[in-house]
């Protein structure tokens, strides 16, 4: 295992102990709002602060992108040449009522490319790890997308627009393209945990608008080195920056592409109307 894939897996094993213990009294869980429906708990914190301690005592001149705390480095300075971006608890909302589907996600970007990656789901035990160019692996047996190539049969993974309630009345519109045209439609709440499984075929795909790179950056890497595409809803590689990210083995993406292009941000030019089509 690559060093620096190593660290990052002692930095999600910790975080998800944190997690696990936290998960057997949800009830007496201090729990803030960040906006609607988007919350925020002193897990998700302490998650956080364990995952950062492990990575900068063994990369102290590496920058940090983490949901809670932000950026390591002031606005208008150069972001670091190694950056690790941090997600704690992706799925909050679903921990805090013991569903178990959330995860811990952990990416190293070189450069702005992620070169590293794992995304480790602390209820099962199931950990997913990638390095650039060396494969993509659940619980260290590689993993490879689905094979199926028709849409019609291939099970799609989704999120919902939560924190936009009049683009999520908008996004209904792709929810039932896409329905009519998969075998079936799925939004277990997590993103990176829904990028994890196309990644090792459990989904065949998935899309999602309104991400941040910390929900995506390793979950990317995990699906192209198991064999699969991500970028946007026309399949450009913009993913991290507009936020709009499909991601599906080689035929189940150019078939998504076709369905979702028009309601891309590069055919919308703006982002407050990204979830309609353009005229």
């Amino acid at each position: 295992m690559h060093p620096m894939l190593n660290i990052a897996v002692k930095a999600a094993r910790k975080a998800g102990s944190i997690i696990n213990r936290a998960s057997m009294d949800v009830d007496l869980l201090r729990v803030s709002r960040k906006q609607h429906n988007d919350f925020v708990t002193e897990v998700d914190r302490a998650a956080e602060a364990a995952i950062i301690e492990v990575i900068q005592t063994a990369y102290p001149e590496h920058g940090i992108l983490a949901e809670e705390s932000g950026q390591s480095w002031q606005d208008g300075e150069q972001a670091p040449e190694y950056v690790w971006v941090i997600d704690p608890l992706d799925g909050t909302t679903n921990f805090i009522h013991g569903f178990p589907q959330y995860a811990v996600s952990i990416a190293q970007l070189h450069k702005g490319v992620p070169v590293q990656a794992v995304v480790y789901d602390p209820t099962r035990d199931e950990l997913f790890t990638a390095t650039k160019g060396a494969g993509a692996f659940l619980n260290n047996r590689r993993i490879r997308v689905s094979r199926r190539d028709r849409l019609g049969e291939c099970l799609i993974g989704t999120g919902f627009p939560f924190r936009d309630l009049e683009g999520l009345e908008a996004y209904g519109e792709v929810f039932a393209l896409m329905t009519r045209n998969c075998a079936g439609l799925r939004r277990p709440g997590a993103a990176a945990l829904d990028l994890a499984y196309v990644a090792c075929g459990r989904l065949d795909g998935f899309f999602e608008t309104g991400l941040k790179p910390w929900d995506m950056a390793a979950g990317m890497l995990l699906i192209t080195e198991a064999g699969g595409l991500v970028g946007n809803y026309c399949g450009e590689a913009r993913q991290l920056e507009q936020g709009e990210v499909l991601a599906a083995n080689p035929k189940a993406f150019a078939q998504m592409v076709r369905l979702l292009s028009p309601y891309s941000l590069d055919n919308t030019g703006d982002a407050g109307k990204a979830l309609a089509p353009s005229a």
